[in-house]
């Protein structure tokens, strides 16, 4: 089994993802992770599946993957939260994840997206607590 990466690790991974990149990408990176702290002051940041930022608290929230024209933000359990904003746009199919591609020059909406962490996060965390009470 392999060691999981500590967070501060972790951390200091995705900023030299954020840094290695030096496009709109790592500017984008850089601007999703910030305001997913903003939404949440407990999330923890990994470093999953060979090199990918990821970001928990009561299980996965979301992962922050950086493509050629496409930065996505992929939520674990995005089927199961509500979008108002109807800020996912890609994987819509899925029975469990939901993502959010975010293309050169487009604008995130903040409010939306801690919005969107803030549901994952209770989800989460409520899923826990369905856990432990199936087992007493």
């Amino acid at each position: 089994m392999k060691a999981a990466i500590a967070a501060e690790s972790a951390s200091a991974l995705i900023d030299g993802r954020i840094k290695e990149l030096g496009d709109w990408r790592g500017a984008t990176l850089a601007e999703v992770r910030r305001v997913i702290h903003e939404a949440d002051a407990e999330i923890v940041e990994e470093w999953k599946w060979r090199g990918v930022p990821v970001w928990s608290d009561g299980g996965i929230v979301c992962t922050g993957e950086t493509y050629k024209s496409v930065v996505k933000l992929t939520f674990a359990n995005g089927a199961a939260l509500a979008d108002p904003s109807g800020l996912f746009n890609s994987s819509l199919d899925g029975n469990v994840r939901r993502a959010i591609d975010i293309h050169e020059g487009e604008a995130i909406d903040h409010s939306a997206l801690k919005a969107l962490i803030g549901a994952a996060v209770a989800h989460n965390r409520g899923k826990g607590r369905r856990k432990a009470a199936a087992k007493t």
